[in-house]
């Protein structure tokens, strides 16, 4: 397994190696005549395109990717609604794009078909995955689909329609998924990979198509069905199962990808060394101090698959009651009473110091041995929890799931932490009234209850993992980031005991500071904001700042300046500044 991980990460690399190589020498300058004759020259080309996949920072961290799900001490520009139109960069980039189409107008030249079949799947899969962040980003956008030189007039052509480009998408993301290899793999892009991407941006484009009103969006959903059952049916992948109370942490702190679940992670070695910051990151009181936000601890269920919300008074429990009798995943994500961080034999409460909410994240940490930004684990960025996800989604917002859909998908998840399965019929008879609150514009008919339950399963299932920017983008739901974000909830100043175990762990006070005690935290109300102030309340984080997301605009990302200069004929999305003044 070892000897595996470290040939990929020689393979990233080599991908530095290769970004290197070709910003120095034109494309021209590789002398295509005389390259992409073998097997190996086409593999050798073709590693520089995994660059394109996220990395540890992207995502467990980066903003704006976690949205409303975590609270910091600073606010993305996303979700603060102070956008502007940049004049250059912004994602407008295509270097990626011009590699792999470079590549493509020459791998014919090598005389192994097999190879050059399976190297070609690997190209338009990236292609499909480059077009798909660009689509995301901005919507309609020039597809290019051949190498422009710097006089060609094809670089001053109109934004083709996200419908156009998203087709050529299909095809390469088919032809990617008829032509890699079948043979399970973490670490190259493979079959699997294919149809797990395929399933992923069917789900993003039909919902998109459907909550913005562009129309045909029910070929695309049902695309979305098709891959995902393909995946699911192959038999190659499983939910990985154990002890319910550490088997979904254990994804995220593996050493090596767990591959029963994971179909593609990036990989990480301290040996190498080539490692990343995930316990830094996390545990660090300089760098944002990350919180999970009150409303996704509203969102776990109970252990015994009742609503949390359903209770009088939820809204007003403290630490210690509300993380009580929980799904078991709740307290596999955020430090909870009783918890023992690993490596460590003693009982940890949250530090205030190093996460503005309270709820202080435990996914992908480690032991303290790993502080200083030399975290190993490999991070997922395909599983296949997210593809029986999406493939529920998908039949509930096509309108014909059944209980059979979710007991092949949601079951296998509730199974895996020994929650009770969802049940379809009293989803929908009753939807959950706080659901409805988080999410106003869903749009589902009689499955209005279950779409629901299925988007509080992924919020939970998928936390910290990028993918929650994206699903409120796709279902029209940005007004969502204008919400105050809420930490932990107390009832006024004085003095906390939070896991109940006889000991004060933190005291709120005003005014002078009072004398300290050994291993008893601090927090001066003001510095920790209390909605009602002396009176209590949920933390509030960044509570001077105003949030504001324009539905007009906000959804897309502006085009920059200098690119509607250089080209006439593209236009700005709407409600985005034309000039940049």
């Amino acid at each position: 397994m070892k000897m595996k991980k470290l040939y990929i990460i020689g393979l990233f690399a080599m991908t530095a190696c290769n970004d290197a190589y070709l910003e120095r020498y034109p494309l021209a300058e590789l002398a295509p005549e005389t390259y992409f004759r073998t097997a190996a020259e086409l593999r050798n080309y073709t590693n520089a395109f995994y660059a394109q996949l996220p990395d540890a920072l992207a995502i467990h961290y980066n903003n704006p990717h976690q949205a409303d799900d975590e609270a910091r001490n600073t606010l993305a520009a996303e979700i603060q609604g102070t956008r502007e139109t940049p004049s250059s960069g912004g994602g407008w980039t295509w270097n990626e794009l011009r590699r792999i189409n470079f590549y493509l107008e020459n791998s014919h030249q090598c005389t192994d078909e097999a190879a050059r079949l399976q190297y070609d799947g690997l190209a338009r899969f990236f292609r499909a995955y480059f077009y798909f962040d660009k689509l995301v980003r901005f919507g309609d956008v020039p597809w290019y689909d051949t190498v422009l030189e710097i006089d060609d007039e094809g670089l001053l052509k109109a934004r083709d329609s996200r419908k156009f480009v998203f087709d050529r998408m299909l095809e390469d993301i088919d032809f990617a998924i008829e032509n890699c290899p079948s043979d399970k793999s973490a670490q190259l892009v493979t079959r699997w990979t294919a149809l797990a991407l395929k399933s992923r941006m069917c789900l993003f484009e039909g919902t998109f198509r459907k909550y913005h009103g562009l129309g045909d969006w029910e070929d695309i959903i049902q695309q979305c069905v098709a891959a995902s059952e393909a995946l699911m049916n192959s038999g190659m992948y499983t939910i990985h199962t154990g002890d319910p109370y550490s088997v979904y942490q254990e994804l995220f702190i593996a050493e090596d990808a767990i591959t029963s679940e994971i179909i593609m992670a990036r990989q990480y070695d301290a040996a190498v060394p080539f490692v990343h910051s995930a316990n830094f990151y996390i545990l660090s009181a300089s760098y944002g101090r990350p919180g999970m936000q009150k409303s996704v601890v509203n969102s776990y269920l109970m252990r015994d698959g009742s609503r949390f919300t359903d209770i009088a008074g939820y809204d007003t429990m403290q630490f210690y009651e509300e993380t009580r009798n929980r799904d078991p995943r709740l307290a596999q994500t955020i430090r909870t009473p009783g918890y023992k961080r690993i490596g460590q034999n003693e009982v940890s409460v949250p530090d205030f110091a190093t996460s503005v909410t309270g709820y202080q994240y435990v996914k992908y940490v480690l032991s303290p041995a790993f502080d200083a930004g030399q975290s190993s684990n490999d991070m997922p960025i395909f599983r296949y929890a997210e593809v029986l996800l999406n493939f529920a989604e998908a039949k509930a917002e096509l309108g014909i799931i059944t209980q059979s859909d979710i007991d092949k998908s949601i079951k296998l998840l509730r199974d895996r932490v020994a929650m009770p399965n969802l049940d379809l019929a009293a989803a929908n008879a009753i939807p959950d009234p706080y659901l409805l609150s988080e999410y106003p514009n869903t749009s589902a008919g009689a499955n209005t209850g279950v779409v629901l339950e299925i988007r509080r399963e992924r919020r939970i299932e998928l936390i910290k993992e990028g993918h929650r920017y994206r699903d409120l983008l796709r279902w029209k739901e940005g007004k969502r980031m204008e919400k105050p974000f809420y930490g932990m909830y107390f009832p006024g100043t004085g003095q906390y005991d939070l896991d109940r175990n006889g000991t004060i762990d933190l005291e709120i006070y005003e005014g002078e500071a009072p004398a300290t005690v050994p291993g008893r935290q601090y927090q001066r109300l003001g510095e920790l904001v209390l909605e009602n102030g002396r009176d209590g309340g949920r933390i509030v984080n960044l509570p001077d700042i105003i949030k504001q997301w324009d539905e007009a605009k906000d959804y897309y990302y502006p085009i920059p300046t200098q690119e509607l200069q250089l080209n006439p004929n593209l236009t700005q999305n709407p409600g985005w500044d034309e000039t940049g003044s």
